[in-house]
């Protein structure tokens, strides 16, 4: 059932969207050069390695490490990156990966490969059995600002809950999180 959610909504967002999409990708291409996806790989479920897209928003020469860990993230930034990362519409191209079934819309977000302490600590609590989701528990319950600990805890509190109503909650809730910009930190 929600396999077919998935495919059908966000079949229909990519249609709905598709002008806002060639939008951000012109602009990107017009204010950066280069490519106007960046392709990273992720750890999906059951640990398999998928490659996920999204607008890029920093520039070409930033380390292949976790935002956080860059001692100025802003610094890397291009002109319509920090715009992209805080209304989320980076994001969007990760309807592609909802559509192709590597990912879902609720669920623990997709992590990145050297990512290890976060993955070992999910892979012990049975985290990697899901789906990993464009948004999820620990997003809207502090986002950038939930500490690796905190967010395999409410991951856990979101296996024990999952339910088509409470991803539909957690949906919903996105939805504020999104608008006003909340636990943005980049």
């Amino acid at each position: 059932m929600k396999r077919i959610f998935d495919f059908i909504v966000s079949l229909f967002a990519l249609i709905l969207l598709s002008p806002l999409i060639v939008l951000i990708a012109i602009a990107i291409k017009l204010t950066s050069g280069g490519p106007v996806l960046y392709w990273s790989e992720r750890v999906g479920k059951y640990n398999k390695i998928f490659r996920m897209p999204k607008f890029r928003t920093m520039t070409l020469d930033t380390p292949l490490v976790p935002t956080r860990y860059l001692k100025n993230p802003k610094k890397y930034l291009t002109i319509v990156g920090s715009f992209l990362r805080k209304t989320s519409l980076d994001e969007l191209p990760q309807l592609y990966s909802i559509l192709k079934g590597d990912m879902t819309f609720v669920g623990p977000r997709p992590v990145l490969t050297n990512e290890k302490e976060l993955l070992t600590l999910r892979n012990k609590e049975g985290i990697n059995q899901f789906w990993p989701g464009m948004t999820g528990w620990a997003q809207v319950n502090g986002r950038d600002s939930v500490l690796i600990e905190e967010k395999v805890a409410l991951e856990k509190e979101y296996m024990k809950k999952q339910s088509f109503f409470f991803d539909l909650y957690i949906f919903l809730k996105t939805i504020p999180k999104v608008l006003f910009k909340e636990d943005i930190t980049h």
